[in-house]
């Protein structure tokens, strides 16, 4: 698979294959760095609760469409060779990978900012949606959908 960007069902689509894609890349040798983000499950929420596992869903093919326009925005920077925005879908436990942003620049200060971009940008403009799971501190199992937007606040 040599595509840019796109949510893709879980353990079908690595880091590796992030780096690879890159490395296909037709300019590829304009580039002196690479940026890798990679979004795992956080094992407590943001008010403490213990979370067991995730759930992922997507508007599949909106979300393809916003995460390869995200990558084509910010290829366009100066000094960036190419973006890489992988989102997994599917249940996840503690600790699994998410989510695969790659950036590749002619210089490393050129990269780091358009990362950063990237992952604001997939974070909120994507249609892909979480479902958590939690134990409280009684034991008492309870599964909720979680905004995105709640999250970047005190990510």
């Amino acid at each position: 698979m040599s595509a840019k960007a796109g949510v893709h069902p879980k353990g079908t689509f690595t880091a590796q294959n992030v780096i690879d894609n890159i490395k296909k890349d037709p300019n590829y040798h304009k580039a002196g760095a690479i940026g890798l983000f990679i979004g795992v499950v956080r094992g407590e929420t943001l008010e403490g609760e213990k979370v067991e596992k995730l759930e992922l869903e997507a508007y599949e093919e909106k979300a393809n469409e916003i995460l390869t326009k995200i990558c084509d925005d910010l290829t366009q920077k100066s000094g960036i060779v190419n973006v890489q925005i992988h989102h997994l879908l599917g249940e996840f436990k503690v600790g699994d990978d998410l989510v695969y942003v790659a950036v590749a620049g002619s210089h490393r200060t050129q990269i780091f900012p358009v990362l950063r971009e990237a992952v604001e940008r997939y974070k909120s403009e994507a249609p892909v949606f979480k479902k958590e799971q939690i134990v409280d501190a009684k034991g008492a199992k309870t599964q909720y959908w979680v905004s995105e937007k709640h999250h970047i606040e005190g990510s």
